[in-house]
């Protein structure tokens, strides 16, 4: 049985562009859907992706069901930093891709979910069942993932309403100049590059706040703690790239072709915090980069004081008065 989703359109703007950035596939999938007959607006057919949407509208879309590839060998675990009957927060791997598409051919997250025997919710598309939020392949860290439909619902509602937040790491060049760094600019895809998004006008309202937190020995790199208010995909990378800085191990959003090289982009999912969908508690979960990153970041700061600002109280107390 196929699978149905409705969204509202809550601004006037392209049919493919809203779909883009609620469903998180990439455009080309979403004007196949819409070519396919599988995209309504208001009970009715569409089948332009340049349709232009009113506030209001209703978009329904009719997931076709996939065809299930073969899954390459499972050859990598997980690490579980907490699992009960409604919820899975782990740590992601970088490198991993978080869920299935067509134009993946290895084993995702979702596949190592499916293969442990996981219980996830089926609110979303099938290939991205459980995924609440996601992380970059290359993005390491904190996800939260819904092993029901109301878990789902419930935490959904939180990354809309902000009572779920979430700190990240990274080390980037050249240094930003001031202490908080506010970057609010909306982003939309990029104009010139399909794999990029870009701050431009009529993009989606985006909110970043950016830590200095220390200074590389060279002062040619800085660790920044970087809040996020909105969830844009590739919303730090982009807000940097308007500041004319990048992450270090970035080979999209890179300044020049000399950046100095990383076999990671040095962006890490630190902290995530949220209501429980059962107690209703606030619960909050850390994980340390992983040794590529921290040796990095051991070789190119002073390891006593990274020891100090890394702490999790430290860096939530640092955006206490914007959160």
């Amino acid at each position: 049985m196929n699978k149905t989703q409705s969204y509202i359109c809550e601004n006037v703007e392209r049919l493919d562009t809203f779909l883009t950035s609620q469903i998180g596939q990439s455009r080309s999938q979403i004007a196949n859907l819409i070519k396919k007959g599988c995209v309504e607006v208001d009970k009715k057919v569409v089948s332009r992706s340049g349709a232009k949407l009113k506030e209001g509208q209703t978009v329904k879309v009719e997931f076709p069901k996939i065809e299930i590839k073969p899954v390459p060998d499972i050859d990598f675990d997980v690490e579980v930093l907490y699992e009960d009957d409604d919820v899975l927060v782990i740590n992601k791997p970088s490198g991993l891709i978080v869920h299935p598409a067509p134009s993946v051919n290895e084993a995702t997250l979702v596949d190592w979910l499916k293969y442990r025997g996981v219980r996830l919710s089926t609110i979303s598309a099938e290939e991205r069942n459980g995924i609440v939020h996601r992380l970059d392949k290359g993005t390491s860290g904190t996800m939260v993932v819904a092993k029901n439909n109301a878990s789902h619902e419930f935490l959904s509602k939180q990354l809309q309403d902000k009572s779920m937040g979430r700190y990240y790491l990274a080390v980037i060049t050249p240094p930003l100049k001031d202490e908080l760094t506010e970057v609010e600019i909306p982003i939309a895809r990029s104009l010139n590059n399909r794999l990029k998004m870009a701050c431009l006008e009529h993009g989606k309202y985006a909110k970043t706040l950016f830590k200095n937190l220390a200074l590389s020995s060279d002062e040619k790199n800085q660790l920044v703690a970087c809040k996020l208010f909105t969830g844009r995909t590739h919303q730090i990378r982009a807000h940097l790239e308007s500041k004319n800085r990048h992450i270090i191990g970035d080979d999209i959003y890179a300044q020049s072709p000399k950046q100095e090289k990383s076999e990671r982009i040095l962006l890490h999912a630190y902290i995530i915090y949220f209501i429980h969908p059962k107690s209703k508690e606030r619960v909050t979960f850390s994980v340390l980069p992983d040794a590529q990153m921290m040796n990095y970041i051991n070789k190119k700061f002073n390891t006593e004081q990274i020891d100090e600002v890394m702490e999790t109280s430290y860096i939530m107390h640092s955006f206490a008065a914007d959160s």
